[in-house]
């Protein structure tokens, strides 16, 4: 719900925190208010999330709230009939206004975000396997750049390098796989034994991944019990890799 600790305000900051530019916000459970369908309810609702949307770093104006039943079926697809007060959403983005009744209709109106494929390429590994006849083909989501076969590309932070021989999604053949792409590329002379979970695969030519030491991060701590200081040892989660880190100096 929306009180202090509720799970709206962890995922709304988890959102922003991980890059999500869009937000719609949809109350749901309007059939379960007091009385049914509420107008003044989901003005509170609307009215509170609005507020915490701003504070996290969102424009509010940019964000539509619509009133829905998930159950019911209420402004899902069309607009209901339970809830006569209920006119338009609007909200305001740089490519202009918009309107919306229903959650199908803000749904469609999200705006495709651009893929980065003039990036370098990067590809962190979420496993490797055997494969019969083909041989090893490490696995992953491209989050940058291009791969397609021809490439040779460099595994951090091992510095393996090896020639791409072919790029498969859903058991099909890719001339390039582009960022959002989850896929299967088949690698030469390479054992799956030699990678694993975790490593960045990139462009050997094109601004290679490399290991590193240290690095400085710009964190966001959710209700963490006790007290975080310079030598707090916790474990480390980026992209597909899970290790441990000891952060050294807290910079303000």
């Amino acid at each position: 719900g929306i009180s202090k600790n509720g799970q709206t305000r962890e995922h709304v900051l988890l959102c922003f925190t991980l890059g999500v530019k869009q937000l719609i916000v949809a109350v749901n459970k309007m059939d379960s208010t007091e009385p049914k369908y509420s107008e003044n309810r989901f003005k509170e609702i609307s009215k509170e999330v609005g507020t915490y949307v701003k504070k996290v770093g969102y424009n509010p104006a940019s964000v539509p709230v619509l009133p829905i039943s998930g159950f019911n079926g209420d402004n899902m697809l069309e607009k209901s009939t339970n809830m006569p007060w209920w006119k338009k959403t609007k909200i305001e983005r740089k490519s202009g206004s918009y309107e919306f009744e229903t959650l199908f209709e803000a749904l469609d109106n999200i705006e495709p975000p651009t893929r980065p494929t003039d990036k370098a390429l990067r590809l962190p590994l979420q496993d490797v396997y055997k494969i019969g006849g083909i041989g090893t083909v490490p696995v992953g989501r491209v989050e940058t750049g291009i791969i397609k076969p021809g490439i040779v590309v460099t595994f951090a932070p091992i510095g393996l390098t090896t020639e791409v021989k072919s790029v498969e999604m859903h058991h099909e053949a890719l001339s390039e796989a582009v960022p959002g792409d989850n896929v299967g590329f088949n690698v030469k002379n390479v054992s799956v034994k030699d990678l694993k979970r975790g490593f960045v695969t990139s462009d050997s030519k094109n601004d290679p991944a490399k290991e590193t030491q240290d690095f400085i991060a710009q964190v966001i701590v959710l209700n963490h019990p006790g007290q975080i200081q310079a030598g707090y040892s916790p474990v480390l989660d980026c992209h597909t890799a899970h290790i441990a880190c000891k952060f050294s100096e807290l910079q303000t």
